[in-house]
């Protein structure tokens, strides 16, 4: 009985197991193409290797080079808005710094030419023009000393700087001669001086402040040095020295010493100086100085030029007496030393001080109020102590506190002592390697798409979410410069930023940025929309992005592909030309990437596209 039920018994098995055999080959078939390797694949892979394209934009229309992606609208989609240009008379809008609400504050302490930002129920909702004539700025190193009258015709400080050569009036454009009220001789010269005692050629002073600074020559004339300077001045009666300063292609924002901490992270600047700022340093019991000091990286220098120094030949044209001033420069010299900060040169106007490595080797003569802040980046809209910040602890006197740097460029890559000290929660040594080849990697692609980045075209460039300041190290230039903007409502990692040999700020992007319209050429925001989703409204940050941006400047934005839906809508009815494309590794990421050309329009203009009238921004 056996043996004849073989035979239909093994039939049975070998059509069970085809059966089996042919679900199993379809199931795997299904997901080798849903895997990577199959059909579905090939497909994404050409739409990357066509987005990938080794062929440059010149005309930045994308056009003929790339594909865009469509997007499904969501129901919750805003309608697309169209925003009309604003008054003429607000061209020079600073939302923060306007005059009119500074002068409600009390002069007190400087309070006045603080940021004072308008309510919800006062911000614009239009687009602030260009003037007529606007052209595009000459490019750098030519924009050092020339910047077109039409772009900032403002002639007041051609008067009443006439004779420290800080700027000249010729026909339609302004001369910056690289002059200085205590460098009449030129900024070279002065720095030459001040090589003479700071090691600024090899490398060990990268970042710089300078307080008051006027047109912010020093600044400019520091970048042969390779060396970036933040600049800062208020908004005051001498109009636009910020805003000259950005359109020569220098570092600065609109700030003032005040009552409030600068918004920098604390051992930020390899160097710091004044040139008769005009900052009254022996005030408050020396609260300006000591807040230089809690910026003012262990070894770092400090240079005062200007009164009280070399009293002895100026008190009559100070219009003050000699006792007044000897007694200043004690007080200024005695609050140093309370600081740990060493004189190491005075010669005519200008003296030189060098802060200690660590409080080890500081020898103070009387106590001081050291400030007990726990949280020592968190400066935004914090007020200024009269307290000294102490150094970070050390375990013998050769260690410089808070960790030392490498020489630049070789710091830009190293790994940081905040990082390596495991003070930036999240980030290690690994994670932050990782960080450098992504931003190399996202950095090459925004450059085979616009062949112009990382050229001067693009010289004031922007990151409006830095991280640890890889897009900046990425595109590091003497071409171009990049102010690292880390929101306050992240992680603050700003001290990375600097410790890099990079220079930036904190900010809240739900207010107004410390600048004059038409500053910056390239605005780069990655995730930045996600983030304040939930904080302010995605039309109030385009706005102000619009407000700081050239004519014919560019953006880039990534995000999430539905953020960049509602992006889109309400950037294309602001005279922004966008294009929507696929994120580096392929169509299947769901982070996209939005570029936008803001178009050459000025006050008074009818038409929506014009074409600029002058674009002297050819490549060097």
């Amino acid at each position: 009985m056996g043996s004849k039920n073989n035979p239909p018994r093994s039939r049975s098995s070998l059509s069970l197991i085809l059966v089996v055999g042919l679900c199993c080959f379809f199931y795997l078939l299904g997901a080798w193409q849903k895997s990577g390797f199959g059909k579905g694949d090939s497909i994404a892979m050409e739409i990357t290797k066509q987005a990938q394209c080794t062929d440059v934009v010149t005309d930045l229309d994308f056009k003929p080079h790339h594909n865009t992606v469509k997007i499904p609208e969501r129901l919750a989609d805003p309608k697309p808005v169209s925003f009309k240009p604003c008054d003429v008379k607000l061209k020079d809008y600073t939302p923060c710094q306007e005059q009119d609400r500074a002068m409600k504050f009390p002069r007190e302490n400087m309070i006045y030419r603080e940021r004072h930002c308008p309510p919800e129920n006062e911000k614009l909702r239009c687009l602030v023009p260009a003037p007529k004539g606007y052209m595009t700025p000459f490019p750098w190193p030519k924009s050092r000393d020339y910047v077109h009258y039409a772009n900032a015709p403002f002639k007041s400080l051609t008067v009443e700087k006439a004779g420290q050569n800080w700027v000249q009036f010729q026909g339609s454009v302004f001369k910056f001669p690289g002059g200085g009220t205590m460098f009449p001789q030129g900024a070279d010269a002065y720095i030459d001086e001040l090589a003479s005692v700071i090691p600024i050629k090899d490398g060990s002073v990268r970042t710089a402040l300078d307080t008051g600074c006027g047109v912010a020559s020093w600044g400019a004339y520091m970048l042969k040095r390779n060396v970036l300077t933040m600049s800062f001045a208020p908004r005051d009666n001498h109009e636009a020295q910020v805003q000259f300063a950005l359109e020569r292609g220098v570092p600065a924002i609109i700030a003032v010493l005040g009552s409030i901490l600068l918004p920098y992270p604390p051992r930020a600047f390899d160097m710091a100086q004044c040139s008769r700022c005009l900052i009254p340093w022996t005030a408050n019991e020396g609260t300006y100085l000591m807040e230089v000091d809690r910026v003012l990286r262990p070894g770092g220098y400090w240079v005062l030029s200007g009164p009280p120094i070399n009293w002895k030949t100026y008190y009559k044209t100070w219009n003050r007496t000699k006792a007044d001033l000897k007694a200043e420069q004690k007080r200024i010299e005695d609050i140093a030393e309370s600081l740990c900060w060493e004189k190491k040169y005075e010669k005519g106007d200008t003296a030189i001080f060098r802060k200690k490595i660590n409080d080890r080797s500081c020898d103070r003569s009387t106590p001081v109020n050291t400030c007990k802040r726990k949280d020592t980046d968190d400066v935004w809209y914090k007020e200024i102590e009269t307290c000294v910040t102490p150094f970070p602890k050390v375990s013998n006197e050769e260690e410089v506190a808070g960790g030392k740097l490498k020489k630049f460029p070789e710091r830009l890559f190293a790994v940081p002592p905040s990082v390596s000290k495991g003070l930036v929660s999240g980030v290690d040594a690994e994670t932050y390697q990782e960080d450098v080849k992504l931003w190399k990697k996202r950095v090459g692609r925004y450059k085979r798409i616009n062949s112009l980045i990382g050229s001067t075209r693009y010289r004031n460039v922007m990151d409006m979410n830095a991280g640890l300041g890889g897009f900046a190290a990425a595109l590091e230039s003497p071409k171009s410069w990049v102010m690292n903007v880390v929101p306050t409502i992240t992680k603050k990692t700003l001290s990375v930023v600097y410790e890099r040999g990079l220079i930036g700020i904190y900010h809240d992007w739900c207010e107004g940025f410390s600048t004059y319209p038409r500053t910056y050429d390239f605005i780069h925001a990655n995730g930045v929309f996600s983030m304040y989703q939930h904080s302010c409204k995605i039309e109030d940050i385009l706005l102000e992005m619009d407000r700081i941006l050239r004519p014919e400047g560019i953006v880039i934005i990534r995000d999430e592909v539905d953020v960049l839906n509602d992006v889109r809508k309400i950037a294309d009815g602001m005279r922004w030309d966008t294009k929507l494309m696929d994120h580096e590794d392929g169509p299947l990421v769901p982070e996209k990437i939005l570029y936008a050309v803001k178009q050459y329009w000025v006050a008074g203009d009818d038409a929506n596209n014009q074409s600029s009238s002058a674009d002297s921004s050819e490549e060097e």
